[in-house]
């Protein structure tokens, strides 16, 4: 960091700010909304009208929500929560073509799923709607009027077909294909003319060389020379609806955006934006650059993976919390990368101005382990076990209806105690419904062979097992009945512990592993336990 922008940082800092009506020094004591930590965050937040942080998050419905998306949202979301103000969902549907049917709609969905519901949205609505850019056409009209007016843009009537030929001889000759700009060079009633005959044509805005540079909020001072690079972009196209980079600051400017925090894949475009809002005479938001979401090997996220879209971890059984938390353990912004942060505990730890340029390294194979930490949390918590005790409840019947032999195994109580059990062991819910854990929902099987295989005693451990499980009832503990197996096992003439822990846990749940068999016992508690140990018994009688 240089000096010079140290002074400018303490300068910012010092100085005296007004924040819409209210006035006050760096020094004050009381205000209207938290102050940002860094300068230039401060600088930026205090500058806004009224001084109201006001962020958005602007997916285009071509397309279902996926983890890169999800991020921008959640670090936007976590921002305005942060400074006490108004996260915006808008969708960008000005590409009429592309659109997927629905996903407006499960983008919404899944927020919410997430626990980052917008304030201000579609579904919601808001005072600044509407929230769809297909429905806010007239606005983006005015302000492309108003450029051409000024002088900032002009009607280009060049067709598909010359455009596409200017592409192939610029890939021709090794060239970056870039529109010529011709018609900007038009005169008047050439123009007029055109459009008296209603000649298809677009509206492009007139780049221009000596872009002022600008401080991104992450990336620090930046400055791209557009017009060197690039043709006149195009504002409004031929069907009317405007491109992105125009809709983009027209909307960002009327919902009164005040922070863009968005993917660093936009940064080369900013000065670009920026030189459209000189151009309509508006004073432009703070922009923040996020780095980009990578796979751990550093290749970029793409969609055709399939397997990083938002619905796919809901069906998976993924919980909201263990995707937000995996997706800022692997970036920066926060004073800490522990695991198990909820999102009250994300928006306490977030410090803008410690997220790094450096790309985040997604590794998804992590995902089970920080879904099992934050489970755990939910089973601890009452309110949120009563909910997973009803997802469960659903998962049984969908997997075992028509096997189940005792209503019981659906009681809230049953399946509470299952629950607080295998915490800590399981990563999902659907585990619980694998054939694993049927021996939970369904009286298993096993066979006379089976048993002889283990032990030559089964009668004798059978009715020992069955005379503890009376005797302890419902108030047995964990550690006592440990210590009662292992007796048990002591009193057997020819069978070794382990064989009569094997038999025990076949005749329990039909399997060869899973958890212990004292876990087994309290699980399925005195009565189940005791119905499977006289299956084992009646089994041995008639051998």
């Amino acid at each position: 960091m240089s000096w010079s922008w140290l002074r400018t940082c303490r300068w910012y800092l010092n100085r005296t700010v007004t924040l819409g009506d209210f006035h006050c020094s760096a020094s004050a004591t009381k205000r209207r909304t938290k102050r940002l930590p860094d300068c230039a965050f401060s600088r930026r937040h205090a500058t806004t009208a009224g001084g109201d942080v006001r962020v958005r998050f602007a997916p285009s419905p071509t397309g279902f929500l996926h983890l890169g998306g999800l991020r921008t949202a959640l670090y936007n979301y976590i921002f305005a929560k942060k400074y006490g103000g108004a996260f915006v969902l808008r969708l960008e549907d000005t590409d009429q073509s592309r659109l997927v049917p629905g996903a407006a709609e499960v983008i919404e969905e899944m927020l919410e799923w997430a626990g980052i519901p917008p304030d201000e949205s579609p579904g919601r609505g808001g005072p600044l709607g509407p929230y769809l850019q297909s429905k806010r056409l007239e606005l983006y009209r005015q302000a492309a009027s108003q450029m051409v007016d000024g002088g900032h843009a002009y009607h280009c009537f060049c067709s598909p077909q010359r455009l596409e030929l200017l592409k192939k001889e610029a890939l021709r000759t090794g060239q970056t294909p870039r529109y010529d700009n011709r018609c900007r060079h038009l005169r008047g009633e050439q123009v007029q003319e055109k459009l008296a005959q209603a000649a298809p044509h677009v509206i492009r805005f007139r780049l221009e060389e000596g872009v002022e540079s600008f401080q991104d909020l992450i990336f620090g001072w930046n400055r791209h020379e557009v017009a060197q690079v690039e043709g006149d972009p195009v504002v409004i196209k031929a069907d009317g609806f405007p491109t992105y980079h125009l809709a983009n600051i027209v909307d960002d400017h009327h919902m009164r955006i005040s922070h863009v925090l968005r993917g660093s894949e936009w940064l080369i475009s900013t000065s670009k934006h920026l030189l459209m809002y000189r151009a309509l005479g508006w004073q432009p938001p703070a922009f923040g650059h996020l780095p980009l979401l990578t796979n751990k090997d550093g290749s970029k996220l793409s969609k055709r993976q399939g397997d990083i879209f938002i619905q796919k971890f809901q069906r998976d059984g993924v919980l909201p919390e263990a995707l937000l938390d995996i997706t800022t353990n692997c970036g920066s912004g926060f004073s800490s990368n522990r695991v198990g942060r909820t999102i009250d505990e994300l928006i306490s730890e977030f410090n803008p101005s410690k997220i790094t340029t450096h790309s985040a390294l997604l590794d998804l194979e992590k995902l089970p382990e920080f879904n099992k930490i934050h489970l755990q949390h939910h089973i601890e918590d009452e309110q949120q076990c009563n909910l997973l005790i009803k997802d469960l409840q659903e998962q049984i019947r969908q997997a075992y209806i028509s096997e189940i032999q005792d209503e019981d195994v659906l009681h809230d109580d049953y399946i509470r105690r299952v629950l607080h059990l295998r915490k800590g062991h399981i990563s999902s819910l659907r585990e619980l419904v694998s054939p694993v854990y049927s021996y939970l929902w369904v009286r298993p099987s096993f066979s006379s062979q089976q048993v002889a295989a283990l032990s030559t005693e089964a009668r004798q451990i059978a009715t020992m097992a069955l005379k503890l499980a009376e005797e302890r009832g419902e108030a047995a503990a964990v550690d006592q009945i440990s210590k009662d197996l292992k007796t048990l096992a002591k009193q057997t003439k020819s069978t070794k512990y382990r064989d009569v822990m094997r038999l025990l846990r076949l005749t329990l749940s039909g399997l060869q592993q899973g958890p212990s068999v004292v876990e087994m016992m309290v699980a399925l508690g005195p009565a189940e336990t005791i119905h499977r140990l006289q299956k084992l018994l009646l089994l041995d009688e008639t051998s």
